[in-house]
């Protein structure tokens, strides 16, 4: 009582001074949320000043004072949420106990290596890029934003590795190691045409097993290409019309595992690294051709380099000076430096408690000619900024540069590839692949960014004082992010030459990029906090959660669109309702052990799980049917749910041989299952560290080869399987979600625009709505009346604007759009049917939904049933898409309802299907599957 007579009293003495945030993330209406934590959402506050009347913006960190009488007092303080943030993601924390205060090491964990990622300029308008996936685009400024434009490799070709520019052709190296060249055939169409290596040392027994390639280097006049082969030689392709290549053989007892570099000033100088980690000169002009460069210092002999791109630089100490800076296996950056005809090695050392793994030379400043910068990536994922004087007349080169390592970090909530170098863009604009598969650029302040073009050399002239800042740069669909392609429409857009929009328009076209002034896309993506280990005294009640949202979500399941579905009963038995040309008709799937439910449905075979947690196939083999125990195959898994829906089975599904279905485990861990061409596989795809999974809300729907889930903590997750990272989705403290799964609606393939719709705790309607010019946002659609909550998971949804939703009063309820505005209509409940399930209404037609205004004005009449055992209102279990115009749910007494879409695009329920298992039912025909 005491402490609430002081927060009373504090809240009502203080006058001097009124806080309020303006940048609070919340959904249109508050969601009333009780006995929660308080937590900081915001990073912008306002004082009022009574003298000015005026608001005024306050510095983090802000104190938070109360005053009486003269009298002030600080009852608290507003630190800044970001800089926190950020320090918690990089590890920096700092522990206080016993009043002592000591600073905790730093703690870096290794990244995964991209092996796919690479970065290429073709120009400074083209930016061509090699994803995590495999996919190839193109990043292309048309004069008013940059757009992104698809070159993937043909489906045969494999995935895609690495970029070059050559001779003014573009060249693309695939997974399996062969060359392709960019070409236009004779319907003025981009084709990919492959380059096979062929040489005069060519024998008829090197023709069975063709050339494997590795990686390339591109020279620095772009005439030539370098390339690593399987075989450990180097290759050259000297000539592209026609193709001419040279094999340049390898050192004596040792291979080329990588090009360190193409000498600029000589070009027939090539430097390469041994998979031992020994650095090789190739000179065709010399004799021998390959020199091997050994480290004479003692201290030094144990260093071995790493088998990646170096950076050479000329007259850097010296008019004829050559410096070539490489990486050690254990992160050290070294230099093999010639001045004056001798050659040494001189070791720069790495930042503290950071391995670097690439190195990336700067554009020389014109306005600072005593500084040399390198930019390195460390395993953790930072990027480090190397500064090295510059000594014209080869004096000094020894000295070392003050504040030599500049910490530049990475963006919020995203860190720099491991192992992939960056790209210089233009001075003061540098280009890395991230770990989730976006691109970040470091630019100076106000020099670049997402909006910005190609910017002139004399306007980009880096100041001493400017400092260097993130932007990070979206990544298209392949890779599991919200980039759109360019399109052949005149517009922004456009994939050759944008036009701005026309003001005259109504705000029927858009620029793609516009967002609302301030907005930061990649604030909506954090990496989920790591707290404190999960708890294992929730798993009793994980198992309740559980156990009651696989029951309501997964009873029913399509198997052929407008043709076949399958019901689970209570009890655990296995129907299916099949059409065979003249008549409906039950068949039941016998099993060993009760099923409880339908979890997923891929080529033809459904997959079921039953009590026990075992994940079951019920399909086809030969002209019998068979069960599958999937989770007695090696390393399987028990598991309690599936993704909610489907593809819709009408329309033609893409099939890879990547495909896979994603399950919950009855550890709350999120599972992949590979299904394609039976060559099953199960991995463990985890969790976000701070919650367990409760449910799966889209697998691949919304976006391709993403996983959308809900923790237990009520948050909302994403999995991509591509990096296979997790990322938390941005929420108001307001906003909790239910357990129960959710439904994507993306009306159409071409473009991103769509939603995610999900119940929250308190029973209401909420979409996570995105589109390309404000990004995500957060709308709560709430109930269509007070007394009514969501029982179960919403859905289906039609045209991407029509969603059904089951109530607690049993009545369905459907969310539309008319003319720009959502509205609620009350389907209510098929009541004007008998237990034969015919019409039994005076008008013969079922119940159709009316708007719930309409609905509201009408006397509730009371339903007198049939009798005892028959209940038409409608059940908490998920409804099924039956066909493109058809929707079944399922009735509190056991049997089917279906709803119809008629002609003026209203619903109607227009027949009851009866079930065996339903005691409202006065006859049946049910026949054994075999």
């Amino acid at each position: 009582m005491l402490h609430m007579l002081i927060l009373i009293w504090v809240i009502f003495e203080s006058t001097s001074e009124v806080l309020g945030s303006i940048n609070s993330y919340c959904p249109h209406h508050h969601l009333q949320q009780f006995d929660r934590k308080f937590e900081l959402k915001t990073d912008r506050f306002w004082k009022f000043q009574e003298h000015s009347n005026k608001w005024v913006e306050v510095e983090l960190p802000y104190d938070l004072t109360t005053c009486r009488n003269g009298n002030c007092t600080k009852v608290g303080q507003i630190n800044n949420r970001l800089e926190k943030m950020e320090k918690q993601y990089d590890g920096f924390q700092q522990t206080k106990k016993s009043e002592k205060v000591k600073e905790v090491e730093k703690f870096h964990v290794d990244l995964t290596l991209r092996k796919r990622v690479s970065l290429t300029k073709i120009s400074d308008m083209s930016i061509w890029i090699t994803g995590e996936s495999g996919s190839i685009y193109e990043r292309f400024w048309n004069g008013v934003q940059w757009v992104i434009g698809p070159h993937d490799l043909p489906i045969s070709a494999g995935l895609a590795v690495s970029i070059f520019g050559v001779n003014h052709s573009i060249l693309a190296l695939s997974e399996a190691g062969i060359l392709y060249q960019l070409q236009i055939n004779d319907g003025s169409q981009p084709i990919w045409v492959e380059l096979i290596p062929t040489t005069d040392q060519t024998t008829s027994e090197e023709h069975a097993s063709p050339v494997q390639l590795l990686a390339g280097v591109v020279s620095h006049d772009g005439m030539r290409v370098y390339f690593t082969t399987k075989n450990g030689t180097l290759l050259e392709l000297t000539e592209l019309e026609p193709p001419r290549w040279v094999d340049h053989g390898q050192p004596r007892d040792a291979n080329v595992a990588a090009i360190a570099d193409v000498a600029s000033f000589r070009t027939e100088i090539v430097y390469t690294i041994s998979s031992v980690g020994d650095l090789y000169e190739y000179d065709r002009n010399s004799k021998p051709l390959w020199k091997k460069h050994v480290w004479k210092d003692r201290a030094a002999r144990d260093l071995r380099l790493i088998p990646s791109r170096g950076c050479y630089i000329h007259s850097l100490n010296g008019d004829h000076s050559i410096s070539l800076f490489l990486l050690t296996k254990d992160g050290t950056l070294v230099e093999r430096r010639l001045n004056k005809r001798k050659w040494k090695w001189i070791v720069h050392g790495r930042p503290k408690d950071h391995q670097l793994t690439s190195v990336l030379p700067a554009l020389q400043d014109e306005t600072n000619e005593k500084l040399f910068s390198l930019f390195l990536t460390t395993s953790s994922g930072f990027v480090f900024e190397y500064r090295t004087n510059i000594h014209p007349a080869g004096h000094g080169q020894e000295e070392e540069t003050p504040d030599a390592w500049v910490n530049h970090k990475h963006p919020l909530n995203a860190k720099a590839a491991r192992g992939i170098g960056g790209l210089q863009f233009q001075v003061g604009r540098l280009l890395f692949a991230l770990d989730d598969g976006r691109i970040g650029e470091l630019h100076l302040v106000g020099l670049g960014g997402e909006n910005s073009g190609p910017t002139h050399h004399a306007t980009s002239r880096r100041k001493p004082s400017a400092k260097y800042t993130w932007s990070i740069l979206d990544a298209p669909e392949s890779e599991g992010w919200n980039a759109e392609y360019c399109t052949e429409h005149r517009g922004p857009t456009n994939c050759i030459a944008g036009t701005k929009d026309d003001i005259n328009d109504q705000g029927t076209r858009r620029s793609a990029t516009r967002r609302p002034k301030g907005s930061q896309p990649q604030q909506n993506y954090l990496l989920p906090r790591t707290s404190e280990s999960l708890s294992e005294k929730s798993s009793d009640s994980f198992d309740l959660l559980a156990e009651k949202w696989t029951k309501n979500s997964f009873r029913l399941r399509v198997m052929h669109g407008g043709r076949s579905f399958f019901l689970i009963t209570v009890d655990g038995l296995t129907f299916e309702y099949l059409y065979t040309g003249d008549v409906w008709l039950w068949l039941r799937h016998e099993s060993s052990t009760p099923t409880k439910g339908a979890v997923g449905n891929y080529n033809g075979s459904l997959y079921l799980v039953d009590n026990y947690g075992s994940l079951l196939i019920r399909e086809r083999s030969s002209q019998e049917l068979a069960w599958t125990n999937c989770t007695a195959l090696r390393r399987g898994k028990q598991v309690i749910g599936g993704a909610p829906w489907d593809k819709f089975l009408g329309q033609s599904m893409k099939t890879t041989t990547e495909d896979a279905l994603f399950f919950v485990s009855k550890t709350g861990r999120l599972l992949q299952f590979t299904v394609a061409l039976r060559k099953f596989k199960w991995k463990n795809c985890q969790n976000p560290p701070d919650t367990k999974v409760a449910s799966i809300v889209d697998q691949e729907t919304f976006r391709e080869n993403i996983v959308f889930v809900i923790g237990t903590n009520g948050r909302l997750y994403q999995y991509n399987k591509v990096t296979e990272l997790w990322h938390e989705h941005h929420q108001s403290q307001h906003l909790l979600l239910s357990r129960m799964p959710g439904t994507a609606t993306r009306p159409s393939p071409y473009s991103l625009i769509g939603s995610l719709f999900m119940i929250s705790e308190d029973g209401g309607l909420i979409e996570y709505h995105w589109n390309p010019w404000d990004g995500w946002n957060w709308v709560e659609h709430g109930r269509p009346d007070r007394g009514v909550t969501f029982t179960t998971t919403p859905g289906p949804c039609f045209e991407g604007n029509q969603l059904f939703l089951v109530g607690s009063d049993g009545r369905i309820y459907l969310r539309y759009i008319e003319q720009d505005t959502w509205k609620w209509r009350n389907c209510g409940f098929p009541d004007q049917f008998d237990r034969d399930g015919k019409v039994n209404s005076k008008n013969g037609k079922g119940v159709i939904c009316v708007d719930e205004e309409l609905a509201l004005e009408k006397e509730v009449e009371d339903v007198k049933a049939i009798d005892k055992n028959c209940d038409p209102k409608v059940a908490s279990t998920k409804p099924i898409q039956f066909s493109e115009d058809a929707v079944v749910f399922e009735l509190r007494d056991g049997r089917l309802g279906e709803m119809r879409q008629m002609e003026d695009s209203n619903w109607i329920w227009s027949r009851i299907i009866v079930t065996p298992t339903s005691l409202c039912i006065s006859d049946y025909w049910t026949a054994l599957a075999s």
